[in-house]
């Protein structure tokens, strides 16, 4: 671990990263957040499904994910769909939150920007091949 890492990880808050999902199905929101809670810790439970939303709304659905315990291996998750997210965090905890996605996933890397402390990385998450 170099002395950015490490500085990071010792921030309060630094280990919080929010994923939002955008354009999917619920049920594929609900993969999503299902893999995410094996690999960290998160606000959502397991039993917190995304419903479909009523109206003409786009549906947005959010989580914080705690990811200063090192990720386990999550077996892959079968999506409908590609899943579009938005991850928001510190450099560090970002990299590991999209990391361990990749146990679960394919992850690509849409685009980023980013800030002094924090950057916010577009992704585009698959099915994994067998």
């Amino acid at each position: 671990m170099n002395d950015r890492e490490e500085a990071a990880q010792n921030n309060q808050g630094a280990a919080q990263v929010q994923v939002q999902l955008t354009g999917c199905l619920p049920e594929d929101a609900h993969t999503v957040f299902t893999a995410l809670h094996t690999l960290f810790v998160s606000d959502r439970t397991k039993d917190d499904a995304p419903r479909d939303p009523q109206g003409a709304g786009v549906a947005v659905w959010a989580a914080t994910v705690d990811v200063s315990e090192a990720p386990t291996q999550a077996a892959p998750h079968r999506l409908t769909e590609p899943v579009s997210a938005t991850v928001q965090g510190g450099y560090w905890a970002a990299d590991r939150l999209r990391a361990g996605l990749g146990s679960a996933f394919t992850v690509h890397e849409l685009g980023s920007s980013s800030g002094d402390q924090e950057q916010e990385v577009q992704l585009r998450l698959e099915n994994r091949e067998a």
